[in-house]
């Protein structure tokens, strides 16, 4: 899998996150006394645009902000990144917003109000969709109204452009449209998820190894379940223990990037938006995968998502 255009579209969702530090995650009913209250600028979508740019690629993000005072924060690191927001539109109302709990082990816990990203609807991507045609990459999320990711990915089935999907959260799209990805990236939850949906079976039946003790083998099964169930390839993230990647020809492990975490928040979506800076550039999906690991490990040494992430040499503005 190579791809020779530079440009990665995402359409997706733009957030203001709210960040709390908390030694630990409240139980149902508990109430924990936390740091922080700051807002930084979030969303899957523009996460991952944030992390394309970096790692180099030409960036065109699509989608919405409020009409409140929070949508010129929500976008200024998108700005600052170089992403291309012609095609983010203002809406009436507020622009979305996620609240982010993070304990002292760096685990999170986010709760997503999605505000303006409801008004990203097929309309909005019809208008769009030759901008989308002329890019090397189109990357998607689970954070779109359901009908606007499965036309998304229906318009762009027989385009020459490299579709990502990350089911993240997971949505009920159909088997076609999940089917109808290049690239499905998930992590191990999400995998599972994504092989009920293929099957349409409440328990997927994809081997004993799934149960292993052993992270990696769980995710290699994963992988070739996946595959096997018609996805074109795929992508588990597997956090601390690297990724693995499943194609046609087997699955292969790609081992982490040890460093001490301190937030994981964003790291998946760091992780995506490597993988298609990469792809974008003709990397196959091995070797971009690989960039993605050492991109998210990066993401997890500092607080926050798209603050976080790092510049390729000779990417960032001020280098320049």
């Amino acid at each position: 899998m190579t791809m020779s255009n530079g440009t990665v579209a995402v359409v997706g969702s733009i957030n203001i996150d709210l960040l709390l530090m908390v030694d630990r995650l409240p139980a149902a009913g508990e109430t924990v006394l936390g740091t922080g209250g700051t807002l930084s600028p979030g969303g899957k979508g523009a996460n991952q645009a944030v992390a394309a740019a970096r790692q180099g690629a030409t960036v065109l993000m699509v989608g919405a902000v409020g009409s409140d005072a929070h949508a010129s924060e929500a976008t200024r690191l998108l700005q600052d990144s170089g992403v291309s927001l012609d095609l983010v539109a203002a809406v009436e109302g507020p622009t979305g917003l996620a609240v982010v709990s993070v304990d002292s082990n760096a685990e999170n816990s986010i709760v997503v109000i999605p505000g303006a990203n409801n008004h990203v609807d097929s309309n909005m991507v019809a208008a769009d969709l030759p901008r989308l045609r002329s890019c090397g990459v189109v990357v998607l999320q689970g954070e779109l109204p359901l009908a606007t990711t499965d036309f998304t990915v229906r318009e762009l089935r027989d385009s020459e452009v490299l579709v990502v999907l990350n089911l993240a959260p997971v949505i009920p799209l159909s088997a076609e449209s999940i089917r109808s990805a290049d690239v499905l990236i998930v992590n191990e939850h999400e995998a599972i998820e994504a092989l009920r949906l293929l099957s349409k079976e409440p328990q997927p039946q994809v081997g004993p190894e799934m149960h292993d003790a052993d992270t990696v083998r769980s995710a290699l099964a994963l992988a070739d379940s996946l595959v096997s169930a018609g996805v074109q390839s795929a992508v588990i993230t597997l956090g601390a223990c690297g990724a693995v990647v499943g194609e046609t020809r087997g699955s292969v492990h790609v081992p982490p990037v040890a460093v001490d975490a301190v937030d994981t928040t964003g790291a998946g979506d760091a992780f995506v938006g490597a993988v298609a800076a990469g792809l974008a550039e003709g990397l196959s999906l091995h070797a971009a995968a690989e960039l993605a690991v050492a991109v998210a490990a990066q993401s997890v040494i500092s607080y926050g998502a798209q603050e976080s992430y790092p510049w390729r040499t000779g990417s960032s503005p001020a280098l320049s």
